[in-house]
């Protein structure tokens, strides 16, 4: 987008900003949902400041313009935010000022002592912790009822209106009536009679439904209420298709109109309601406080993080599909660039197609990463007919892409040498690989967390002086977002358990800024090891099944349990894969999954 364009939105925001007497605004990544990733609609902080990335915030005061983003964004920000006003901040870098500080450094020669935030896209946790930072910094106070883009986002996108979808209970594995009965005896554990969802994910997950309102995302705009006797879904109307109100009524679900769940809360007829402060956004959470309010985690997440048995099943047949399609795309991958005429996008759109053809295939689970050479190091670079470039028979591609199945939901990185490689290149691919390696081959007692096994994966990497800066794996949704909660592996302390039954990705990597970038994928599912006198222990199954590109490995760098592990992988994916594929990509596979 032109910085002229964004200087000119900045200057309309500052023309409301004066008018209502405020010294700055905040802009979130986020919906009245606290999705990762939101519909047109909610695309505030993209809109105001150019950049596209699904994490950060802008804040924007009426002589400066900052934006946060973590290392995942830290180049692609600098990019789109070229010729504006916004200056990047990279969060956790020790130069990097809090956001807090910032803006009260900003103020702190302005008559002005109030600043803006919408309270129906910000959580209430975040919000008062916005209060409270203010509050120490001369007293400068926030106002929570204002979007002041109503008033200047003039083409903003309408409300997502797609029809929310049944989601058949053979997938889920569990109707929509037990996973409520579960819902009320947790909050019950929690001396709750009730609840506030918001996060869409979980929504859809509770009553079997899926939608289409979020880019790559299964999920329909909505709230939920559980009382301990009735529930009730706030969607617009006229997204329910007649099958699905007659099978809400089913489920004892009443359905309303979305814009009602304030008065729905208001009308909340328990003795109390639970609110999770990081899942609930500010607007609803004062609302609520009408009644008593028992502050405290809601209990989906991490009923949803346990796959049931039929999940799993969903996911080894959705792994099944998307590794022939991924054996055949590699197949064709490098005779294809050595023919010519191959782009990031072309070979992003070739894979794309393969997968298609395969049964259940829905979309992308998000935007595919096509990254080569330098373009590699950008953590979440996607190729656009203005960055795209051509492939070349030397260096690295990057490729890190994912679908959604309607029985599961996919997530895999491959980096493939497409002819020769320096030693660098090998060296950094081969210790990546180590990093890989070392996570999937993990045990660890039931109930540690992501945090504490993080450092299996990086070993390999910090011994070399190497790092990366984003998590070393997340949760994955079964036919839901590809990126789900509430465990993670990652350096930063995520308390959530480790439980048998939740998938997790593994994948380190490392990015050379202007050289080259390497990632390796896999979805994991933990599962029971053993139990000892020390209690219960975990290991690692990957359902990924797609080989790993054998040409980088400097073989010298693997120890012997590294090299068993990695050609038992690959007998595994020979194994399960061949019966499905035709003479010639088996022959392919046969070869790409030999022992090392």
């Amino acid at each position: 987008m032109e910085a002229q364009v964004i200087n000119d939105r900045l200057k309309a925001l500052r023309e409301v900003m004066k008018r209502e007497h405020l010294g700055a605004f905040v802009f979130p990544s986020t919906d009245p949902h606290g999705s990762e990733y939101v519909a047109d609609h909610w695309k505030s902080r993209e809109w105001i400041s150019g950049f596209d990335g699904s994490a950060g915030t802008a804040v924007v005061t009426m002589t400066a313009a900052a934006l946060w983003t973590d290392s995942r964004y830290f180049i692609a920000a600098g990019q789109q935010l070229a010729g504006t006003e916004y200056q990047l901040m990279r969060e956790k870098m020790p130069e990097t000022p809090s956001m807090a500080d910032w803006i009260g450094q900003e103020m702190a020669h302005s008559d002005l002592t109030e600043i803006g935030i919408d309270g129906m896209v910000n959580t209430f946790a975040d919000v008062e912790q916005l209060i409270a930072d203010m509050r120490r910094h001369g007293g400068i106070t926030v106002r929570t009822n204002l979007d002041p883009l109503e008033r200047i986002w003039t083409d903003r996108p309408p409300m997502p209106m797609n029809p929310v979808l049944l989601h058949d209970v053979r997938l889920a594995g569990e109707t929509c009536q037990d996973k409520i009965s579960s819902i009320r005896r947790a909050l019950r554990e929690q001396h709750a009679d009730g609840m506030l969802v918001c996060a869409l994910d979980d929504i859809a997950w509770t009553l079997n439904l899926r939608g289409s309102d979020v880019h790559c995302n299964p999920v329909f705009t909505a709230y939920l209420l559980i009382s301990s006797s009735r529930v009730t879904l706030f969607a617009d109307p006229r997204k329910l298709a007649l099958s699905v109100r007659t099978y809400l009524a089913d489920c004892g679900v009443d359905v309303a109109g979305y814009d009602e769940v304030v008065r729905g809360i208001k009308d909340y007829f328990e003795y109390n309601i639970l609110i999770d402060p990081d899942e609930v956004n500010y607007t609803l959470a004062k609302v609520a406080q009408s009644h008593r309010v028992v502050a405290g985690k809601s209990p989906i997440p991490a009923m949803k993080a346990i796959k049931n048995t039929a999940e799993k099943v969903g996911f080894k047949q959705a792994m099944l599909r998307d590794g022939i399609a991924l054996t055949r795309f590699l197949h064709w991958l490098k005779p294809a660039v050595e023919t010519g005429g191959q782009t990031e996008l072309t070979v992003a759109n070739r894979l794309e197609a393969l997968r298609k053809e395969q049964e259940g295939y829905q979309y992308p689970s998000f935007d595919t990463i096509s990254a080569y050479a330098h373009h590699g190091a950008i953590v979440h670079y996607e190729p656009t007919p203005e960055t795209d470039i051509p492939l070349k028979p030397e260096g690295l591609l990057l490729l890190d892409s994912g679908a959604q199945y309607l029985d599961g939901t996919t997530d895999v990185t491959r980096t493939v040498a497409l002819g020769p490689l320096t030693d660098e290149q090998r060296r950094v691919y081969t210790l990546v690989l180590k990093a890989h390696i070392q996570l999937e081959m993990a045990h660890f007692p039931e109930g540690c967390s992501g945090t504490q096994i993080d450092a299996l994966a990086r070993e390999p990497l910090w011994r070399a002086g190497l790092n990366f800066f984003h998590g070393t794996g997340h949760g994955v949704g079964s036919y839901l977002c590809v990126h789900e909660g509430p465990h993670q592996v990652r350096m930063n302390h995520v308390p959530a358990p480790l439980f048998a039954g939740m998938t997790v990705t593994d994948e380190p990597g490392v990015y050379l800024e202007g050289r080259f970038g390497v990632r390796i994928e896999n979805v994991l599912m933990i599962a029971e090891d053993c139990e000892t006198e020390f209690g219960r222990f975990l290991r690692m199954e990957p359902l990924t099944l797609c080989p790993i590109d054998k040409a980088p490995v400097m073989a010298g760098l693997l120890d012997d349990e590294e090299r068993r592990w990695l050609d038992n992988y690959h007998e595994m994916v020979y194994e399960t894969l061949a019966p499905h594929l035709d003479e010639s990509d088996r022959l392919w596979l046969r070869e790409a999954t030999l022992p090392l």
